[in-house]
């Protein structure tokens, strides 16, 4: 490998454009617990979540393809949840074969395009080292991220020490790599079936191409252990702001034996005798959900962005109006922590279905069920909801902001 005859931390690069294949295919058992790393939570995100949000904003990004493993599905989709993102590219075996099947998985691309491997559990990416690497690769075909070795490197022998190396010239190699499509891809071809290699410089070298080193930074650690994890706590910390927003909607019920035959209700179809009258489908608890979280950023409510009056909303899911207001709070990097919903009415009885609610509304919105809680309440028979006329529904959305400079 070559490295750059100095560090170009403060040059002035401007962005080139990039795809990144984003690795997330590992099982992480090194570091314990019951899920993988890349989905166990720091600060209230996954990992992968911290470095996808990282990645997604470098300049020069052209397109991001995440690969994950087979299993893995759901929890993929909750730590992606609001990402405008291709559908994850299935692993292999290996990290190798992974990154095989990303790149692979990259159509409609030219071969000097630049091609960039990054481990998820690389959550501190920086932009100028990205910006530095890219031009590099551009400028070689090859280049990676590393740093010097620093601390004093010796061979053990039955678990004591045997001989010093001499630390001058290595280097720790990091991620990302990046490579000129046609290079990395044919080095991926050519040692298909030799799993030899821990990394993409590997390939490339072994097929006596030279990989150049851009220096990277001590923070772009790979998080491996329980260790790992706590230091990375304080450094993925930001200061955050809680914001608390209320909802709440009433829908007139039919008479006896008329209407559709079911009531949605949490986003479930409930059969029976009567419905809720409304221009959607008059689900009451995912409406007043939508208006709690809308005004956590102060968007108005469900008529603002969903108008009565418009007749494409007639007869809407409205799961559409959740997933709206889910959006526009990922849009402002919310977090959102809890959603309490709480029926008024008589009948239907809330309780057989509301795991279903809790079900339904996880999909759309990517909160945790246990984060999700689902409530009735009758009113001893007094009022409109007591005497069968309606029904109604309040919530209570919590979420979290990064925190505002004053």
């Amino acid at each position: 490998m070559e490295s750059m005859n100095k560090p170009q931390k403060n040059a002035d690069f401007s962005p080139l454009p990039f795809t990144l294949i984003v690795v997330a295919a590992g099982t992480g058992t090194r570091i314990g617990g019951e899920i993988p790393k890349q989905y166990q939570r720091i600060n209230g995100k996954t990992l992968l979540r911290h470095t996808l949000d990282r990645a997604l904003k470098l300049p020069g990004l052209r397109d991001i393809r995440v690969v994950i493993h087979a299993d893995h599905s759901d929890p993929y989709h909750d730590a992606v949840h609001g990402l405008n993102l291709h559908p994850p590219v299935i692993g292999g075996n290996s990290r190798k074969e992974s990154v095989y099947n990303g790149i692979k998985s990259i159509t409609e691309v030219g071969p000097k395009e630049v091609i960039l491997i990054h481990d998820a559990a690389r959550p501190f990416l920086d932009t100028e080292s990205v910006l530095a690497l890219v031009h590099k690769a551009h400028e070689t075909g090859a280049a990676t991220l590393a740093v010097p070795v620093a601390d004093t490197v010796a061979r053990d022998k039955n678990e004591s020490l045997d001989h010093i190396i001499d630390r001058t010239g290595l280097w720790a190699i990091q991620t990302p790599q990046a490579f000129h499509y046609d290079l990395i891809k044919h080095a991926h071809d050519q040692f298909q079936t030799n799993e030899n290699f821990t990394d993409d410089t590997g390939l490339v070298a072994a097929m006596g191409e030279t990989v150049h080193i851009v220096p990277g930074t001590r923070q772009n650690f790979k998080i491996t252990t329980t260790d790992d994890m706590t230091m990375a706590k304080p450094l993925l910390s930001q200061p955050m702001e809680t914001r608390t927003g209320f909802g709440f909607d009433v829908h007139a019920l039919t008479a006896p034996n008329a209407g559709s035959g079911v009531i949605h209700l949490g986003g479930v179809a409930i059969p029976h005798n009567r419905s809720l009258i409304g221009h959607s489908d008059a689900d009451v608890g995912l409406h007043a959900l939508t208006d709690a979280i809308l005004s956590t950023i102060a968007a108005g409510d469900i008529g603002t962005h969903f108008p009565p009056s418009d007749p494409q909303w007639k007869g809407a899911d409205s799961t559409i109006f959740l997933k709206k207001s889910v959006d526009l709070i990922y849009q402002q990097n919310g977090v959102i922590t809890l959603l309490d919903l709480t029926f008024l009415c008589e009948e239907p009885k809330i309780g057989p279905h509301r795991e279903a609610m809790q079900d339904c509304i996880h999909r759309v919105t990517g909160v945790a069920k246990n984060r999700i809680s689902i409530k009735a309440t009758t009113t001893e028979k007094l009022g409109f909801t007591g005497r069968g006329e309606g029904i109604a529904a309040q919530a209570i959305a919590t979420v979290q902001f990064p925190a505002e400079d004053d």
